[in-house]
């Protein structure tokens, strides 16, 4: 294998994953620069990577290599109204679209909700809810622009402010739907229960099992999974992912919208791969 023409190296490389090809530049000088060439990284990058470009703020990259790289990293597109990003070692593709991409209902009414920029976002605004009984959040997205047979999860992105209120009495419904196909619903609530209701549900073990609340992200974000899905091969559908708590008439504000995110799942690991991996020592 080491006799290999460069050339010979990146056909191979090419055939691989990101995570063999970076961690081949360690096996000779050969493997290193065949693995950054140009032609191994097109392979890897999204079909549609020249339109994903051109709609961003950054056009031209020294290397595919470098284009690679910085997509790992996230770039805002569409007008800085989403955020497209791809996984170092997979290649996978996620999204984020940001709060002025979904259909927020009366967004657009100022004594519902405020729009304004937030430093902690790369979004160049976000939507604060300041009251309403209504509470109707909805994204779109195709299936096509995704990497194809893969699990995704819809994540709701948001914050709760100090003066929030009524957003843990009545739990909000959270659905996706994918093409023709069912939609596929859950139940959570929009905050945790503060201190003097924690002692309160202590009581009852069954609800507190059962109660569905945000969960931290790293960036300081809270996030709601809306539910997942699966895209197909080659078809083209569109998901329509959705939060509402319409039925309880309970007025409630307070929370802060940055977007819904689009990611791969993570792949499940059997039983099986599991103890391979302790015989082969990888655990």
């Amino acid at each position: 294998m080491m006799m290999l023409p460069e050339s010979c190296v990146a056909n191979i490389l090419s055939f691989t994953t990101p995570a063999d090809t970076f961690s081949s530049a360690s096996v000779s000088s050969v493997f290193r620069v065949a693995g950054d060439s140009d032609f191994v990284w097109e392979k890897f990058l999204p079909s549609d990577h020249s339109g994903i470009i051109s709609s961003s703020t950054r056009k031209s990259f020294s290397s595919k290599k470098e284009l690679y790289r910085c997509l790992c990293e996230s770039i805002l597109i569409d007008n800085g109204r989403k955020i497209f990003k791809i996984e170092k070692l997979t290649g996978k593709i996620t999204y984020v679209l940001s709060a002025r991409d979904l259909s927020i209902t009366w967004s657009d009414q100022r004594h519902y909700w405020s729009w304004s920029h937030r430093s902690d976002s790369r979004f160049s605004e976000g939507a604060r809810l300041i009251m309403t009984d209504w509470l109707e959040i909805i994204g779109k997205i195709q299936t096509g622009v995704l990497s194809p047979s893969t699990s995704y999860g819809a994540y709701l992105i948001m914050k709760v402010t100090e003066r929030a209120y009524g957003l843990d009495l009545v739990p909000a419904e959270t659905w996706i739907k994918v093409g023709n196909g069912e939609k596929k619903t859950n139940m959570s609530y929009l905050s945790y229960l503060d201190d003097k209701k924690q002692q309160m549900a202590k009581k009852d073990e069954i609800t507190r099992s059962h109660r569905r609340e945000p969960e931290m992200r790293e960036d300081g974000w809270m996030e709601i999974e809306l539910g997942e899905f699966e895209t197909g091969r080659e078809c083209d559908e569109e998901v329509v992912m959705c939060l509402t708590e319409v039925k309880g008439y309970q007025l409630k504000g307070g929370i802060v919208i940055d977007g819904i995110e689009l990611r791969p799942k993570p792949r499940k690991v059997t039983c099986q791969v599991k103890e391979e991996c302790q015989i082969l020592g990888l655990s």
